[in-house]
């Protein structure tokens, strides 16, 4: 089972993940794509995070070899979140379908938590736009093999069709 949730920033979707993970079969991996770096801020965010998370859930760090990390990771797993990954990839270049085929292939249920970027500003950069368009391709081929697919607004949960059920 692969469940993608979407959202925009603070939008509550990674709180929804944690709760489908909390659901699923022992043990759950949190895989994560973060690299906090020297980001103060950003590292009490994190805190936040963990600190709300099951303590019985291990934590992985991902980095450029997610899809490896998948294939290796037993039982269910919570990936948070593609954006940071598509982000530090060499020019936003990611292998979206080898990504897909390690999501296809796990023994073990899945939620991928992704940024919605699809709704905001038109970003006033190349890079910005690269990111975009680079994570919202991403978005569609997970959905693509996705059993179910969420997007959060708001701390509001929308249930959507997965592109092949249309």
């Amino acid at each position: 089972m692969i469940t993608l949730v979407l959202g925009g920033a603070r939008s509550g979707k990674s709180d929804l993940a944690e709760r489908v993970a909390a659901g699923l079969a022992s043990p759950v991996t949190y895989v994560a794509t973060l690299e906090v770096g020297d980001d103060a801020d950003l590292a009490a965010r994190v805190r936040r995070h963990q600190e709300r998370r099951p303590p019985e859930w291990r934590t992985v760090q991902a980095g450029a070899g997610l899809a490896d990390v998948l294939r290796t990771v037993r039982g269910s797993v919570l990936l948070d979140s593609l954006g940071p990954w598509v982000g530090a990839a060499p020019a936003m270049e990611v292998d979206a379908e080898d990504l897909c085929s390690a999501l296809v292939a796990r023994h073990g249920d899945t939620v991928v938590v992704s940024e919605e970027v699809g709704l905001s500003v038109h970003p006033s950069t190349a890079d910005g736009r690269r990111f975009r368009d680079a994570v919202g391709a991403l978005n569609q081929a997970v959905a693509a093999r996705a059993d179910e697919v969420f997007l959060v607004v708001a701390g509001c949960v929308l249930r959507l069709d997965p592109p092949r059920a249309r």
